[in-house]
């Protein structure tokens, strides 16, 4: 049975993504993807289009860069929901210069209330260096903030390395 929330961190193309659509697949809800990205180039788009075509049929997917609380409490509790991923909607705030106080509250308000488990992906950042511009590093560090209070609601959290699975966590379904 899968958790509540659950949260699947790694670095860019560790097979964080596939992971989690197998964990919300294995639940055998309906399930319900909940797209953060937003295609500002040809090389996006590329990227969102192959993350299509890899996720196959059976998924209602619902693109949704900023609002993912709202949006949250639309979903009924029958489905199960992928949120991917945290990291790109942080990105959007950050860009949109929202204030991220008030979006966070916002996306943990929804988690909390939403009737459906959730699966929740996100970049693990603590692992690099630190960045060379004040953006940089103004995203890293609201990036760290929100994995760790992503990680404390959590039921489950996993770190996928190389498509490997490594739970920190609670126990796989």
């Amino acid at each position: 049975m899968l958790p509540s929330l659950s949260l699947v961190l790694g670095g860019a193309a560790s097979g964080k993504s596939t992971f989690a659509e197998m964990l919300v697949i294995g639940s055998g809800r309906p399930r319900v993807y909940l797209a953060t990205a937003q295609a500002f180039d040809s090389e996006m788009e590329d990227k969102i289009a192959r993350h299509q075509e890899l996720r196959g049929q059976g998924w209602r997917t619902i693109e949704e860069p900023l609002e993912i609380g709202r949006t949250l409490a639309g979903i009924s509790g029958d489905n199960a929901v992928l949120i991917d991923c945290a990291t790109m909607w942080l990105s959007n705030h950050l860009l949109a210069e929202n204030d991220l106080t008030e979006a966070e509250a916002g996306l943990m308000a929804g988690l909390a209330l939403s009737a459906a488990p959730v699966v929740i992906v996100s970049n693990e950042v603590g692992d690099s260096v630190v960045p060379e511009n004040r953006l940089a590093r103004k995203f890293q560090i609201e990036q760290g903030r929100l994995n760790q209070k992503l990680a404390a609601k959590a039921d489950l959290v996993v770190n996928v390395i190389a498509g490997l699975p490594q739970v920190l966590k609670g126990t796989l379904p």
